[in-house]
């Protein structure tokens, strides 16, 4: 059963505003002009416009002088309970408005910050949301940023429930209890569109079944509900073959979970997210079949939720390829011939480039350096050359790992390639750019029986394993012919994520070093090290003609060391940190 709460007073902290910063309502129009020059000095959303393309023009910090890079000040933030051990990741974009940031820690707790002086951030609310801080959930607790609506601030947590807390003030709003089976909750940032917030359900490892909801802005109510793993008799319901594993109800617990937030496109009023892999992750015996519409591209109506088109990447997937991350939308002169396209760098370890209109392939590119999985694309459909619709186990170019202990090394790893990192685009150049893993994976299935499948619980029906530390890289893709235009190779595993400005790409690393690369040749032009792991991408923003680089650090985490015995040492402090020219 649904829950609503309309409140006021329930703010953990409220302070007087101070600062020449004002007020400012973020109504719809406000944010289908998010990247237009009035909009230039601030980020309204997480992804910076509808588009995703995460480019601000700002350009007073360029190439030319970025080498006098400072910071200019820090905020700490809390949600390092209940232990104080730092269970979850900061994995958020800051949003700014006109000298008002608003980040939220791993946890989801919303803060607002007066960063208007350009010396100091002074905190003025912290919003209560009430959340159980139950450490069971540190295992994948992150929190990837909030929305902004009127005069509110929207946050989805990972106990299922959505809050709006008042602006100024920091009171809870309203609240809504979204998600109501075991397991259901939410780590992505909501998308504001019009009258109606997006929320994706995160959870899909958890023996959940993803949906997509759409909710009134004003109240939380919800509007309309996407299912991405069809309940039998829907279309697509035909790709999850569960009799055949003796288990009729394996569409229950398929996972296809959205968790990284989506793009709009306004033209054609259709929301495109990106959705997870079929759970179990590793054991695809459990849920034969194509299991749509998992590691898919999915374009929904965004008055009805009604499914336009869908674009699967992996069918069947048993490697962990989830495509959750970024649909960058933009339009590209591709064979002589304007097209307006969709481009994603697929965890995979491929680009594609997809017709918007109708999720029809285009072209696609090799990415990592080190691919194995499949021998290469057809050139027609964009499906795997060893991709038989006739079967209902796929094998690939590794060969399916099975009950009888087969097993399988798959590259790239099973977090990529670019797994949910933000990629971004620059509309002047028609240049792409992501930043990832270098490495591979040893994979093998675990049996599960379904009388043991607990939903809410992690359900991998596998394992994995590195047997070599793992690096990372940058890279630059022409969309126009998807071919690479420069790749820069990196110590560490990227886990941030990348902005790019007219000159720049800027991006985090696991060791705490902010960088700043040239955007043709991605040479490190400027970097810092400030100690806080970085697992959230940088933003920009200005104030009163000034720009900013600002980025949240926080934790990293044995699990997440992957090799490198140094990071295990980090110690978790969740921080904003703000950079400028002096």
């Amino acid at each position: 059963m649904k829950m609503t709460r309309l409140l006021a007073g329930s703010c953990a902290m409220s302070l007087a505003m101070a600062g020449t910063a004002t007020m400012a309502e973020v109504t719809p129009d406000r944010l289908l002009a998010a990247g237009s020059e009035a909009e230039a000095g601030n980020w309204l959303m997480v992804h910076k416009t509808y588009d995703s393309n995460r480019f601000s023009p700002l350009n007073q910090i360029n190439a030319g002088n970025v080498a006098g890079l400072k910071l200019a000040f820090a905020v700490p933030l809390g949600g390092l309970e209940p232990s104080g051990f730092g269970l979850g990741y900061m994995e958020g974009t800051p949003l700014v408005d006109n000298g008002f940031m608003y980040v939220s820690d791993p946890w989801g707790t919303p803060y607002k910050v007066d960063v208007s002086s350009g010396k100091q951030g002074k905190m003025l609310w912290v919003c209560d949301t009430g959340i159980d801080k139950d450490p069971s959930r540190g295992i994948l607790l992150a929190h990837r940023g909030l929305a902004l609506a009127g005069n509110n601030v929207i946050t989805a947590l990972n106990d299922g429930r959505v809050v709006a807390c008042d602006s100024e003030t920091g009171d809870i709003v309203w609240e809504q209890q979204v998600g109501t089976e075991p397991g259901e909750g939410f780590t992505g940032a909501p998308l504001v569109v019009g009258d109606k917030v997006l929320v994706g359900q995160s959870y899909g490892d958890w023996a959940t079944r993803g949906w997509l909801a759409a909710l009134n802005v004003e109240t939380g109510e919800e509007v309309w509900r996407f299912y991405t793993v069809p309940e039998p008799g829907q279309p697509g319901s035909e790709t999850w073959k569960c009799d055949e594993a003796g288990n009729p109800d394996c569409w229950k617990t398929g996972g296809g979970a959205l968790w990284v937030t989506g793009a709009y496109d306004p033209d054609s009023n259709t929301t495109i997210w990106g959705t997870g892999n079929p759970v179990p992750m590793f054991d695809p015996e459990f849920r034969p079949g194509d299991n749509l519409y998992t590691n898919s591209s999915i374009a929904l109506d965004m008055d009805t939720g009604e499914l336009k088109w869908h674009f699967q990447y992996t069918p069947g997937d048993y490697m962990d390829y989830d495509e959750v991350g970024v649909q960058l939308l933009m339009d590209a002169k591709i064979n002589g011939e304007d097209r307006k396209v969709l481009s994603h760098f697929g965890r995979n370890g491929l680009f594609y480039t997809l017709d918007r209109t109708n999720g029809a392939y285009i072209q696609s590119a090799q990415y990592v350096s080190e691919l194995n999985w499949t021998k290469g694309l057809d050139p027609k459909t964009g499906m795997p050359l060893e991709y038989d619709p006739s079967k209902s186990l796929q094998t690939y170019a590794l060969g399916v790992i099975n009950r009888d202990g087969a097993t399988a090394t798959s590259c790239p790893d099973i977090r990529g390639g670019v797994n949910f990192y933000p990629t971004a685009y620059n509309p002047a150049t028609g240049v792409a750019y992501g930043a990832g893993m270098e490495g591979c994976s040893e994979i093998a299935t675990k049996e599960v029986a379904v009388e043991d499948v607990v939903p809410g619980s992690i359900f991998l029906g596998g394992t994995y394993s590195n047997s070599d530390a793992m690096t990372g890289s940058i890279t630059a893709i022409d969309v126009t012919t998807g071919t690479q235009v420069s790749k820069a190779e990196t110590p560490y595993p990227n886990n941030s994520g990348v902005l790019v400005t007219p000159d720049l790409i800027w991006t985090g690393a696991l060791d705490g070093t902010l960088g700043a690369y040239d955007a043709k040749s991605l040479d490190q032009l400027w970097s810092i090290n400030v100690g806080t792991g970085f697992r959230a991408p940088p933003m920009t923003y200005s104030v009163d003609g000034k720009q900013y680089i600002a980025i949240a650090g926080g934790n990293v985490g044995p699990s997440n060391a992957m090799g490198h015995a140094e990071l295990e040492m980090i110690q978790p402090a969740n921080m904003i940190w703000v950079f400028a020219v002096e």
